[in-house]
């Protein structure tokens, strides 16, 4: 198996299109096909043929039960088993699978989230079988299991899933790139394609110590650790030698996928301490979203083979590195043209300038949605904290193209920067080409020579939000200038045209600087982005006027769907993070208050038997009642165990940390972010600002030392003097 294993092991455990030439009959095969590429509804004949061909296919591979295998919007996958039995014979099992059980299967739609759309008592959904995605197998503890990808529906048809808006999604981009190709004179496309390539990162942490941390075990990420290097600059992990430990994960790891056929290409070292990454080569966006579950579940899977925990959190806490997700996405025509490709001379690539403007446009003026599409609780901590684009959507070009931009703007394009050679200055190396662009790790929404790169995503997150959004943001773009294209009289003119208006009122969200700068956050402001800084805050986007007749008009997804899916993201944040400061707030009161009740009542009860007796007594004889003795005998007579008391609770508490951090993170939107949090994130949560955080830790001091010293004073005053 060690010789030519990619060849050997590569989507044996997948029913892809040569499993299907071999299993099907030559005249079902071809209708098969002519029934893909055209989008119409499956023959029920070729179905059960089809399903006949799957279900002896995954008996030969040992499987015994198969599965609709769907996507809700937990985030993870879903499935529900059922065998090949079947009650025809009593003498003996007979195995069957038709194509009713291939198209259509019927889980418990209650039992998901759906913000809404399905009651308790309204259990029935369905799942529908995706055709374009193929079947696989999987094998654990249970057997072997064919699973079929499908969608998942309610009874009364709304998406209870993330496939279904992205099927939808590609459906409409399609339809409306389409229009645009055939005006440029290319008839022989019929469809365009999304094609997305998402590199994977995560961590590795050997399972006896994981069993050992709490933290880990209850919430998924740690809540200490080792701070990340410097400036990122190669200085400790990234790019390193690859551990024997690790490496042996990794080979386990692409065997694995490649037996599903996943196109996993490129392993690393990632910045921090046992952080690594995982890209795959690029497919189609629905494809590549059921790959991408699949990695994420195999990493866990294979790392406990290796007595090692995979963990796929974002961003633990400021100072300690989490893991996001890369979403490579291009626009590919069905005869293999890359429609994001400028060729040599863009300035000249009228179809490329068009879909460049068709982006721009359409990032600039939905940035809050592609915000919300990159959010979860974790991704919250992650985006601006020095690892990750910061919040603000901006596009990055380059050199080359914001060059041609700003001619385009001018009205005079005439030529496009070039490459040139870089010479290294050492004769025995060759002399090599250098791009006309550099890249640019700041910038959330970045284009890298053929493809834009979406570097928001959070490593746990699935890749379809983000997809299916991107997709009908700019299908609705190509929408517009369709239909303003083909109403032209000269359609070149026209072309110039629709370009030069749309990047010229656009062009405020091109950026390629640092986006990590603070002079980045007011110059944002000024040309009055959105600086949409948590989930919270994006949620409400996704159900505006404006949002819902966007999905409505690309017919991805429905004024309810939306509405479920605010709803879901507002569950999905309260059950990580307390969405209350109030509650919060009296949480770490209540928790402080019980960590120090003992001791105080140690220091009260010894001020206490310290007062004499007698002076009770003497008090009692002059006629005082129980509340003159409490203030005037008592409480005075206490002032030195108040004084003490008072100080130690004073200093305790702006000196809180350990419980602030470990209950709260200062979250809701940094409500709950006492003092000594906010020093220790100023100091370690952004590269360059150890100064600031060391000049806060200052004033803290002369602060806290000032307010001691005061209350000493005012509690002292009022002490007896015995």
């Amino acid at each position: 198996m060690e010789n030519n294993v990619i060849e050997q092991v590569f989507g044996k455990d997948v029913f892809n299109d040569e499993v299907m030439q071999a299993k099907l009959p030559k005249d079902v095969y071809k209708s098969w096909k002519k029934t893909l590429e055209s989008g119409a509804d499956l023959d029920i004949e070729i179905a059960n043929v089809v399903a006949h061909a799957m279900k002896e296919w995954a008996l030969e591979h040992g499987a015994t039960h198969y599965t609709h295998w769907f996507q809700p919007m937990t985030g993870v996958t879903a499935e529900k088993h059922d065998s090949f039995l079947s009650p025809a014979s009593e003498s003996k099992p007979v195995l069957e699978f038709s194509g009713k059980e291939l198209i259509k299967g019927e889980p418990d739609a209650s039992s998901f989230p759906s913000g809404g759309l399905r009651a308790t008592f309204e259990a029935r959904g369905y799942t529908a079988w995706d055709c374009t995605s193929p079947a696989f197998l999987q094998e654990d503890a249970a057997g072997v299991t064919l699973c079929i990808p499908t969608a998942f529906c309610s009874y009364t048809g709304e998406a209870l899933d993330k496939k279904t808006p992205l099927l939808r999604s590609m459906e409409a981009i399609s339809k409306q790139a389409v229009r645009i190709v055939k005006m440029f004179g290319m008839d022989d496309v019929k469809k365009v394609s999304c094609s997305v390539g998402p590199e994977q990162e995560y961590f590795l942490v050997d399972r006896d110590k994981y069993l050992q941390r709490k933290d880990l075990i209850f919430t998924g990420r740690t809540l200490f650790g080792a701070s990340a290097p410097k400036g990122q600059e190669l200085d400790d992990h990234y790019f390193g030698a690859i551990k024997e430990r690790i490496a042996s994960f990794m080979k386990d790891l692409n065997i694995e996928l490649w037996k599903l056929g996943i196109l996993s290409k490129t392993q690393h070292n990632e910045v921090a301490p046992a952080q690594h990454e995982m890209a795959p080569i690029f497919t189609t966006a629905n494809i590549s979203t059921d790959h991408n579950q699949l990695v994420m579940e195999i990493m866990k899977k294979v790392a406990k083979r290796h007595n090692l925990e995979c963990l796929l959190h974002e961003k633990p806490f400021a100072g300690v590195n989490g893991s996001g997700k890369h979403n490579n996405w291009s626009i590919v025509t069905d005869t293999g043209v890359n429609l994001l490709d400028p060729g040599k001379k863009p300035h000249e690539n009228k179809i490329f300038l068009l879909f460049l403007a068709s982006i721009i446009k359409a990032v600039d003026e939905n940035a809050e949605l592609l915000r919300l599409s990159a959010s979860n609780p974790g991704n919250d901590h992650r985006l601006g904290a020095n690892e990750a684009p910061p919040a603000i959507i901006s596009i990055f070009l380059g050199e080359q193209l914001e060059d041609v931009v700003e001619q385009i703007v001018r009205g005079d394009v005439s030529s496009s920067i070039q490459g040139s050679k870089l010479d290294t200055g050492v004769h025995v190396l060759p002399v090599l080409k250098k791009d006309a662009t550099d890249r640019n790790r700041t910038s959330p929404f970045a284009f890298t020579g053929n493809k834009f790169e979406f570097r928001m995503l959070g490593s746990s997150m699935s890749i379809a939000g983000a997809n299916f959004v991107l997709n009908t943001i700019v299908a609705d773009t190509l929408q517009q200038f369709a239909d303003e294209l083909e109403k032209a009289d000269d359609f070149n003119k026209a072309v110039k045209e629709v370009i030069k208006k749309a990047i010229t009122e656009h062009q405020r969200v091109i950026f390629n600087g640092d986006g990590y700068s603070d002079e980045w956050v007011a110059e944002a402001e000024k040309r009055g982005l959105p600086n949409v800084k948590s989930m919270v805050e994006a949620v409400p986007y996704l159900v505006t006027d404006k949002t819902v007749e966007l999905f409505e008009r690309q017919n991805v997804l429905s004024k309810a769907e939306l509405e479920s899916r605010a709803e879901i993201n507002y569950e999905n944040y309260s059950k990580t993070i307390i969405s209350s400061e109030w509650s919060a707030f009296w949480g770490l009161i209540i928790v402080v208050c019980w960590q120090q009740i003992g001791y105080m009542m140690i220091v009260y009860i010894a001020g206490l038997q310290a007062i004499p007796e007698d002076i009770q007594e003497a008090a009692m004889i002059d006629g005082a009642n129980r509340t003159q003795r409490l203030f005037r005998v008592t409480i005075p007579n206490m002032m030195p165990s108040i004084t003490i008391c008072t100080f130690l609770t004073i200093t305790n508490s702006f000196k809180l940390f350990d419980q602030n951090l470990a209950l709260t993170g200062g979250e809701p939107l940094h409500k709950t972010e006492m003092l000594a949090l906010n020093i220790y994130e100023t100091f370690y949560g952004r590269v360059g600002y150890e100064g600031v955080g060391q000049a806060k830790a200052v004033v803290f001091f002369i602060l806290v030392v000032a307010i001691g010293l005061i209350q000493l004073k005012i509690t002292r005053s009022k002490e007896v003097q015995q």
